[in-house]
Order: C-alpha cells, then structure tokens, then sequence
C-alpha cells in the first residue's frame, strides 16, 4: 500500500488522546450522587415535545454535576405495547444518541406500566426521582394510584410533567404526584425554555434533594422556584 494512504500516526495520536480525554471525563455509574428514570410518552403526538427533549436533556446532566452527579435511565413506550428501557448512563451524548434514535409512533398510553417498572427499580438501587412527560392518560386510575403508593414507599417522588390541558389526565397525573410526594407541573406545548426548567429542577431534586433545589430555585427563579415551593407544601 502506498505511504501516502496510510493514517496519519500523529492524527490517531490525537484522535485516540482526545477519545480518552472525553471518557476520562464522563464519571462512572458508580461515582454519581443520584440516579432519575426519565420516562416519556412516544405516542405518535408526542414527536415535536420528544425532539425538544432530547435536545434539552444535556442540562441535566449539567446542573447536577456540581452537586454530585447523575445517572439517567431513559424510558418510553409506543406503538401496540412496545416498551423500552435503556442502560443506565451518566453521558448526556449517549442518552442524546438513543433519543435521536427513536421515532414516535401511534398507540395507548401505559403510564402504570412506567410506575411498575420504577418500583422495579427502586427495589434494586436508591432512585432519587422519577420525571415523566405526557399529554394523555388512558388507563385504569386506580392501579395508578396503587403503583404511586408504593412509589412513595420506596422514597421516590415523581415529577409529573402535563403539556397540554386535559381535565382526566390532570387529575390522574396530580393524584400520582401527591401520591409519592413529587409535584405536578403543566407545560405548554413549544416551550423548550420552560420544559428545560423543569427537568433542570428535576435533576437538582434527584441529585441533592430539597435542599438542594431549593437553594437552586432562589438562584434561578422561573419554573424552578416555583417547582420548589411546590415541592414545600408536600
């Protein structure tokens, strides 16, 4: 082969510092404060709300780094049945990569089978949060409620975030907030600043706990004083 097609051993040199260096600086699991299972609705309406927050999701990450960092876990269902749980990551890039991934698709919701599988979890390792995002209930609210009871028990709030206005789904999704002692919030369909805050609120909350998104929601106002002083009254 030609010298002039082989790889230039000062451009791997570079790549291959570079690659480590970026590793070098995405902790382990094992080295974070706090873990938060990030679940949405992929349901065919929810494409526009699921690019914002994929593009949005780095910030947690962000926020909490300086309190003791965070573990994600991302899950969503879609489709008839389809139900999907990720790894655990501490990389906003890897999570970035698995959200750019994934297409919505028509079907029910199954918001209990969300709560079941955060017990799951909880039952497994300490969870410090639980955010889901949706527009829609269509189950049985009363297994809602019996998943969110145990929920609590395992110390696990979640962080019930609304985009849109309906009345069934407001109640349900407030019932399971004040259930497991988390906090319901509705967000307007568009608003990237305002779901940002949100789930930058949830992440403080999961990482360092009320205190912490306290003293963050002093600092930043916004949704997230609002979102703690709500969590104040739980």
């Amino acid at each position: 082969m030609p010298k002039s097609n082989l790889p230039s051993e000062r451009s791997s040199s570079r790549d291959v510092d570079a690659f480590l260096d970026k590793a070098a600086r995405v902790p382990a699991l094992s080295q974070v404060k706090g873990r938060l299972i990030f679940a949405i609705d992929a349901t065919m309406s929810r494409q526009p709300t699921w690019d914002q927050a994929a593009a949005i999701q780095t910030e947690m990450f962000g926020v909490a780094d300086g309190i003791g960092g965070l573990g994600v876990q991302l899950v969503y269902f879609r489709g008839f049945g389809e139900f999907r749980t990720s790894e655990w990551t501490t990389s906003p890039a890897a999570l970035a990569k698995r959200m750019q991934g994934v297409s919505c698709m028509s079907g029910m919701t199954q918001v209990n089978r969300v709560l079941n599988h955060a017990v799951a979890e909880a039952r497994r390792t300490k969870i410090g949060a639980l955010v889901y995002i949706g527009d829609c209930f269509e189950e049985n609210g009363d297994v809602a409620a019996k998943e969110a009871a145990q929920l609590a028990l395992l110390g696990v709030p979640a962080f019930m975030f609304h985009e849109g206005h309906d009345s069934n789904t407001e109640a349900v999704f407030r019932e399971i907030a004040r259930l497991t002692h988390g906090v319901y919030a509705r967000f307007d369909a568009g608003s990237a600043r305002q779901l940002r805050e949100l789930l930058t609120a949830a992440a403080v909350y999961a990482t360092g706990g009320h205190l912490a998104l306290k003293d963050y929601g002093k600092r930043v106002g916004g949704e997230v004083l609002r979102l703690s002083q709500r969590m104040d009254k739980t």
